[in-house]
């Protein structure tokens, strides 16, 4: 029996059972797939029609194997985790207070460094194989990359404020700049993605690449990159809940009935090393994302998105002075993250990828 990780179930019909000590997915009296408990990390529920059994969530949340849900576009809806990752107290009450102190601002910063980072680091990598075969492309992406460095110059000039130097500012005073550099920085990002794009991602292609949109978008790399966002954001939640966080309180996002701000937060330091250069490597290579007459990523692709998202978690990569997978990273860093909020670490360094 092949050894499963993190199973996704997207097929109408589908039901989820436990059976000795695996979970057996079922349609029509067919056994579609099998995985032992012993190895599995995650359940993911990613369409409709998909029915699970009541032993099937007892056995995860007791195993501590969180089961997402999601949408065909990537959407997340609902999580279940077992109700006793909620109670570490004393690390919720610090991430609360947070909002209302200068860690709070302090976090927002490193979250939106740590993105535009990535940001300008993906650029880098991007360019660093074009300088032979393409020199004007590749002077462009410098140009680009020197651009997107403004962005976080003028974020480190606001950690230099004088009010939030003497910790009377707080996130609420300073979001909106913030996010505004923020902004700043992603249209040039994006502008600069656009540039590497095969010609199927051009203008007049029906395919072609309109620029970053979110759930309202047709166009196959935008839907492709929302979809594995996905799998990315309920990896990125799984961390937090372990780590004894709130995923629904953060700080750089602002706080929205049903928002889960800091999950929204966390992920930004993860989208360009795990999604975006997995992705735009797939369009590189002439990766076709075909969608369905809806407009909606067929069964095929969001297979092979999730498998590839998957491999690139599991990629090893130089952290701490040691090589761990990008997923133990993650949990490393809520971890930090963590710690940060109770006192324990003078600071939170966002993890920063290498190009």
């Amino acid at each position: 029996m092949a050894i499963i990780q993190h199973l996704i179930v997207d097929e109408w019909g589908a039901h989820i059972g436990k059976y000795s000590e695996r979970l057996k997915v079922t349609r029509g009296g067919k056994t579609l797939v099998q995985a032992p408990l012993l190895h599995l990390e995650t359940l993911t529920i990613a369409g409709r029609g998909v029915s699970l059994s009541a032993e099937t969530v007892r056995e995860c949340t007791e195993r501590g194997i969180p089961i997402f849900f999601v949408s065909s576009r990537g959407t997340p809806y609902a999580s279940l985790y077992s109700s006793g990752l909620t109670g570490t107290v004393n690390t919720r009450r610090a991430q609360l207070r947070a909002i209302d102190s200068s860690l709070g601002l302090r976090l927002a910063l490193a979250f939106s460094t740590g993105k535009i980072n990535n940001q300008r680091n993906l650029i880098r990598y991007m360019a660093k194989y074009r300088r032979e075969t393409d020199p004007g492309l590749f002077a462009r992406l410098q140009q680009a990359a020197d651009d997107i460095l403004d962005s976080i110059i003028e974020i480190e000039r606001i950690s230099q404020y004088p009010e939030v130097l003497s910790g009377e500012a707080t996130i609420e005073d300073l979001r909106g700049e913030i996010m505004g550099h923020e902004g700043s920085a992603a249209k040039k990002y994006w502008s600069a993605v656009r540039w590497v794009l095969p010609d199927l991602y051009q203008p007049p292609s029906e395919a072609a690449f309109p620029g970053r949109q979110g759930r309202s978008a047709k166009d196959p790399l935008n839907s492709a990159l929302n979809y594995a966002y996905g799998i990315l954001y309920g990896h990125c939640e799984r961390c937090l809940v372990l780590a004894g966080l709130d995923p629904y309180a953060g700080f750089l996002h602002a706080d929205r009935p049903g928002k889960p701000s800091l999950t929204l937060d966390f992920i930004e330091e993860f989208r360009q090393p795990v999604v975006d250069r997995t992705v735009i490597g797939m369009a590189n290579k002439k990766v076709s994302f075909e969608q369905d007459e809806y407009g909606q990523l067929t069964q095929e692709t969001r297979r092979t998105l999730a498998a590839k998202i998957h491999e690139r978690l599991e990629s090893t990569h130089a952290y701490e002075g040691k090589r761990h997978p990008l997923r133990a990273i993650m949990q490393m860093q809520a971890r930090h993250l963590a710690a940060f909020l109770r006192l324990e670490r003078s600071a939170y360094t966002p993890y920063e990828m290498s190009w």
